[in-house]
Order: C-alpha cells, then structure tokens, then sequence
C-alpha cells in the first residue's frame, strides 16, 4: 500500500486556489476573459458565451452561434487554466450551450512510504543510510475539469402597474444548466453532479421615463450548485466532498454614448457564499470595435482590453491576487 504525502505548498494550490478553503474552489475561480476583467460583476451582464458560468440565463441574449476558447497560465505559471465554450441559438427564442474549463498543475512531488516499512524513527535516528533524503520519489499531474450543459429562453413581458395606458417592458431570460465535475489527483478521482438554475430581467429606461437617451438597465440572479453538488472520491474512506450552494446576484446599467459612437457599462454583483463578496466592474466600448474595462473584488484589481474585428473578438485580462499576476488571452468568433 502507498501512501502519498503532498507539501504544505501543494496542498494549498490545489485546495486555495482562488482564496477559498472548500472542495469545488476550482469552479470560482471563473471562466471567460471579459467577465474576470470586470471583478466578476457579471451575472446581470452575461451576454456572451460565457454566460454559461456566470449566469446561464444570459446566453439567451445571443442571437448568432458563438464559439470561445481561452488558455491562461495562472499565478506566475503556477498552473494553467483552459476554457471552451459553444453556444447556439434555437427557434423559439431558446438558446443552448456547452462548457468546458480545465485547471491543471504539473509537477506535483509525492513521497512514497516503503522506505518506511520495517524500520522506526529510533532506527532511522540510528542508521543514517534509513534517513530518507528529502527527495520526491515522482511528480505527478493534478487536473480538474467542469463540464456544463446550459439552456435558456426568452420571453418578452409588460407589467401592468395600474398606471394609465402604461405598461412596464421586461425582457425576461430564464435558464439554468447540469454540470458534472471531475477531479484527479494522482491515483484518486472525485466525481459529482450539480445544477445552476438562473434569470435575467432586462428593461428599457428611455421607454419607462420617455427619454430617448436612457440605457437599459439589468437584473441577475444565479443559484449555482442549487442545494449543493457532493464529490464523491473513489479511495477507500469513500471520501466526499460538498460544494456549498452559492447566489450571486447583480445589477447592471448600459448606457449609449451615440455623440462618441459609444457605450459605459457600469456592473455589481453580491455573491452568497462564505465571508459574502461584492465584485465591481466597468466597461467602456468604442465603436463596437475596441473596449477597456475594469473591476475591483476582494482586494483584488483588474483590467482589461477587448478588440473586435469583424466576426473575431479578442480579450486581454490581467488579474491582480495573493498567489500572483494573472494574464488572460482568449478568442471568440461569432458565425
């Protein structure tokens, strides 16, 4: 029988990645490039194809396929992080999407026990050739990976608030999407099965105050992991491990700037889950061809570029966090 003793170090990148103690921490650390230069305030954004993470209700706002993939080395090249993602609208105003994100860590060592069997520490202490050197008997690869199936539907409705011949416009987005995770480490791999279920609710000011020059402004809300997702592990204890029901909640406000031919997006989110976080963001777009943006969230900055040609869009982010510098490259094309 083996037994693996991992560092201190080790322990705590594959366990704390994103400042978190709890199994599943991989998943907040969060897909897409847009959405992490913003702070992560982008549930009430979510109009591209990484919705499907951070409020799968958005990929409804999608009216052509959509195509993204991304590759990061995070932490000062402490480990990497890949995510692809597919989305496509139906009829109906119904839009489905898939997802895959990968975080993965090389060169993990391991200690291997048998250098131990039929021997004590008073004999060790004893016999310098049982002292064990120090040095790793191997290395191995950690992978977690996040598979996601998502759907959404539109629908347009006005409340009536009794007000005379008015009527107050939502567009109304509601969705939700099966996730299966799957986490290996070195012999072991732990499997679990979870559901996020979200809405968005978008309205027009310009049409509600009668002023032409007014955004929209936007609502999200997203149960991720409803009711929790358990990781069971295939070692001998039958490990499992719970990740914890999060809701993360924002507001968003789009504003046009038709005098610059531009737009200020201005976001907030409040996530639910451990000591609570509020993450904020900002995007300025020029022309519908280049955007800077920018975010703040739990002692963290970030920023952001994105250049748009023709149907190819290109995103930059870079991430401040205790582990280290994050940059973000990523690749969308819409068809």
């Amino acid at each position: 029988m083996k037994k693996i003793y991992i560092t201190i170090i080790v322990l705590a990148v594959t366990l704390n990645l994103f400042a978190g103690r709890y199994a599943g921490d991989f998943m907040a650390i969060g897909g897409g490039v847009r959405a992490i230069s913003m702070g992560g305030a982008y549930s009430a954004v979510a109009d591209d194809a990484n919705a499907i993470y951070w409020n799968t209700a958005g990929i409804g706002q999608i009216k052509q396929g959509q195509v993204f993939a991304m590759h990061a080395f995070l932490y000062n090249n402490l480990a990497s992080y890949d995510n692809v993602v597919y989305c496509q609208p139906l009829p109906n105003n119904a839009t489905i999407g898939v997802n895959w994100t990968r975080l993965t860590i090389d060169g993990i060592p391991y200690f291997d026990e048998k250098y131990l069997i039929g021997s004590n520490v008073d004999k060790r202490v004893a016999n310098p050739g049982l002292q064990l050197t120090g040095d790793p008997d191997g290395e191995f690869k950690s992978t977690d990976d996040l598979f996601q199936l998502g759907f959404s539907k539109h629908m347009h409705i006005e409340f009536d608030l009794g007000w005379k011949y008015f009527k107050m416009p939502f567009d109304i987005y509601a969705g939700g999407n099966l996730k299966f995770i799957r986490r290996k480490l070195y012999e072991n791999m732990g499997t679990g099965t979870g559901f996020d279920v979200s809405l968005l609710a978008v309205t027009d000011l310009g049409y509600i105050f009668n002023r032409n020059y007014l955004g929209k402004i936007k609502y999200g809300i997203n149960f991720m992991d409803l009711g929790g997702t358990d990781i069971k592990w295939d070692s001998r204890s039958d490990r499992v491990d719970e990740v914890l029901m999060n809701t993360k909640m924002g507001v968003a406000l789009e504003q046009p700037l038709p005098f610059i031919k531009s737009s200020l997006l201005l976001a907030i989110d409040k996530d639910y889950v451990y000591d609570e976080q509020i993450h904020y963001g900002g995007e300025f777009n020029y022309d519908e061809r280049i955007s800077v943006r920018g975010g703040y969230s739990d002692g963290n900055y970030s920023t952001g570029l994105g250049i748009s040609i023709y149907n190819f869009n290109v995103d930059y982010a870079f991430v401040t966090n205790n582990l280290g510098i994050t940059n973000r490259i990523g690749l969308s094309f819409i068809f």
